[in-house]
């Protein structure tokens, strides 16, 4: 049986690829079936049929000789006792290295699946970025193990390669352009992952077409007689949509299978461009076009370089039905994706030539994200929300076409265009106008981005950018800040504890703590204690052993007093962590249930993971961590600091027109910024309102609470603790 096959592939390979080696390719296929041995696969077969089977799918898309010599030797390395070594003296460093490519993908041994199937793809992306064959032959290793899905035993190791399949090698097929390997792939994933629902669908499929017998026949003969009256010279074919599709157009617009009408598609294969529009004004004269489902692909292809024309018309039968019409070539390129770049590559066309550019532009932006993320499954979540998108297609004001997910954003935008675009952006213009950044786009639009060098990303651009680059680029800076600012605080801690007890510091003096908590250098120990991984006693207890044990066990029941708000006292020569320089949402966060202002007296409380949270010494909660007070951190505020700082207050006042507009404009005059403003209570003859407001300090709040008190129709004004 497998000489057989042998020769199928033989035989492909000549008719498909006339210049490959083939002789290398049946001496790859001994050599695999010699070191594969007396292997057998679940369903039974020798294992050899197995890269046979891969070897004749990358040879039905017409792929190079050492595509097809990779694929017969993909497992050898992986599976059997060959090298690397032998695989390059038999096959040559060409083969060797897509081998190794391949091979890399499945060699991690991580304890979780979701980690590995995490690292695994952040391995494949790095790969493919190398050589896009490893990608096309992963991908035709993955088409067959699915179509031999059945004969795996357990349900739970079937469930997750359907899922898989489902969430990352349909949608790169998609990505590519391999559109018949991401259909199949996502049909077979869709029979194991909802088996009932895609019999059902297949039911009512064979109900339809024996209530519209001939229907794709009769279609076919209309729009043939149709273009021949034209003189258009087109071939016609027919089909009905997969299952999975159906199921998912179902599931969107949320309604029964019988009100799905446009199940059939046809394509219309002309001889150029001018053709394809004259074809599609000749089917929108003869049907009715349904409005809001054309789609012209052409003058705007996808990232993958697609490019047809789409049309949705009123068939007989009031059916609705697909017609897709494209040139030969947009045919090829839709048929063989990212491997039509090898079919096309000795013909030095202008249009192959395009379309695989923008193919690997999108591989390229992939490797990008790879440089900003740390971690495996960050990487892999954020590439799911690069493949799982609908597009919008927007312009650089000198043209340039910038693709896009539903719902981008002009942050997005921005790092669409180039990384430090997105870094340093500050303002938009869309079609002209002034708008936000959390601005969505629409198809069409005309960007214009604003930068200023003095700009860094903001935290804040995460609740609304979708892409994945632009989220890996912002949580990278973010990073980064995070980590200069937990070692500026862990370094002012440190310091403080050395002057307390009048001793220099120095790399040398922190050793000890370096050796025990296995450190590197002093940025890591200060990073740690700023982040909260490590607490100041933990410190205190490898640098002054003899301070803890002569002041008693840290955690017992006198040192929790001492640190009570009402109660608190500080350390004799010791002064509290000045909190200058910190900026509020990385190493520090203010918190919301006191609003603490400078001029209050503060305290912090540090999270492990998160840094320090500032409370006012009167904040209520303190008294939930009165049984940790190596929690808590002697802190002052920067004297010299002039920032903006939230506070809220509470406001009682006749109702009546006007009120609000009084109330405002007395804390507009005296320089206090409204950031929010609620209704707490409404009655016939007054109102009650929480107002938040950005002032510098507690002196400036209180300049506003008088000035407010001071207005005839407020009765009080309290500044709110929680």
């Amino acid at each position: 049986m497998s000489v057989a096959l042998l020769t199928e592939l033989k035989e492909s390979v000549e008719h498909n690829s006339p210049g490959a080696d083939v002789d290398q390719i049946e001496r790859a296929f001994h050599f695999a079936d010699k070191h594969h041995g007396e292997q057998i696969r679940a369903s039974g077969e020798r294992y050899i049929t197995h890269p046979l089977a891969v070897a004749s799918i990358l040879a039905s898309k017409r792929l190079d000789g050492a595509s097809v010599v990779t694929a017969l030797l993909h497992d050898t390395v992986e599976d059997t006792s060959v090298t690397l070594k032998e695989v390059t003296a038999h096959f040559g460093q060409e083969v060797a290295r897509l081998v190794d490519g391949v091979t890399k993908l499945t060699k991690l041994e991580l304890r979780a699946d979701q980690s590995k199937q995490a690292e695994n793809f952040r391995k494949l992306v790095v790969s493919m970025a190398q050589d896009i064959r490893v990608l096309l032959i992963k991908l035709a290793d993955r088409l067959h193990n699915m179509r031999t899905l059945s004969y795996i035993k357990s349900p739970e190791k079937r469930q997750r390669i359907a899922l898989e399949t489902m969430e990352i090698y349909a949608p790169l097929a998609e990505r590519i352009g391999m559109q018949d390997w991401r259909d199949e792939l996502t049909d077979l994933a869709f029979a194991e992952l909802h088996t009932e629902a895609r019999q059902s669908v297949i039911a009512r499929l064979d109900y339809l077409r024996a209530n519209s017998y001939q229907l794709v026949d009769r279609v076919i003969v209309d729009l043939r007689a149709l273009l021949r009256e034209q003189g258009i010279q087109a071939e016609i074919f027919g089909r009905e949509k997969l299952p999975h599709s159906i199921w998912e157009k179902m599931k969107k617009k949320n309604v029964p299978f019988e009100q799905i009408t446009d199940i059939m598609a046809f394509r219309i294969i002309v001889d150029n461009i001018t053709d394809c529009y004259q074809t599609l004004g000749c089917i929108h004269s003869k049907y009715r076009a349904v409005v809001g489902r054309f789609k012209d692909y052409i003058s705007v292809p996808k990232a993958n370089g697609y490019r047809s024309l789409h049309t949705t018309v009123m068939a007989p039968n009031r059916l609705r039905i697909e017609v897709q019409i494209r040139t030969r070539n947009m045919h090829d390129v839709a048929e063989y994706g990212v491997a039509a770049h090898w079919l096309y590559k000795d013909g030095g066309g202008d249009e192959s030539e395009k379309i695989s550019g923008q193919q690997f532009s999108w591989m390229r932006g992939l490797v990008d994200m790879l440089d900003e993320t740390t971690s495996s499954d960050e990487f892999l979540e954020q590439t799911k929300l690069e493949m799982f998108s609908d597009q919008v297609f927007c312009f650089t004001p000198k043209g340039q076409l910038i693709s896009l997910p539903q719902g981008a954003t002009a942050v997005d935008f921005a790092y669409a265009v180039h990384s430090d675009v997105g870094d340093t952006c500050v303002g938009a213009k869309v079609n002209g106008k002034l708008v936000p950044l959390r601005s969505i786009l629409q198809n069409g639009d005309q960007v214009l981005i604003s930068t200023s060098k003095n700009r860094s990303p903001s935290a804040e651009w995460l609740r609304f950018v979708v892409t994945g680059k632009a989220q890996a680029r912002v949580r990278r800076t973010i990073r980064l800040q995070q980590r200069e600012q937990y070692i500026q605080l862990g370094h002012e801690i440190v310091r403080n504890m050395f002057s307390a007890h009048q001793t220099e510091l120095s790399e040398r003096a922190l050793g000890p703590a370096l050796e025990h908590f296995d450190l590197n250098d002093s940025d890591d120990l200060y990073a740690a204690l700023g982040e909260g991984q490590i607490n100041e006693h933990e410190l205190l207890a490898r640098l002054y052993p003899s301070v803890l044990s002569s002041n008693g066990n840290v955690n017992g029941e006198a040192n929790v007093v001492a640190f009570l708000p009402s109660r608190r006292q500080r350390a004799e020569k010791k002064l509290p962590v000045a909190i200058r320089g910190l900026i509020p949402g990385l190493a520090l966060h203010y918190a919301r249930c006191c609003h603490p202002l400078p001029g209050d007296e503060i305290v912090g409380i540090v999270t492990s993971g998160k840094g320090v949270t500032i409370h006012s010494n009167e904040c209520a909660s303190l008294e939930s961590f009165r049984t940790t007070p190596e929690r808590w951190l002697d802190v002052s505020w920067d004297p010299e600091a002039s920032s903006s700082n939230t506070a809220r207050l509470r406001v009682t006042g006749e109702n009546r027109p006007g009120q609000l507009a009084d109330t405002s404009a007395t804390i507009a005059q005296n320089r206090g910024n409204i950031t929010n403003l609620r209704f707490t209570h409404r009655a016939e003859d007054f109102c009650e309102m929480e107002i938040d407001i950005q002032v510098i300090d507690v002196a400036h709040l209180n300049n506003i609470i008088a000035a407010l008190r001071a207005q005839p129709s407020v009765a009080t004004v309290d500044r709110a603790r929680s």
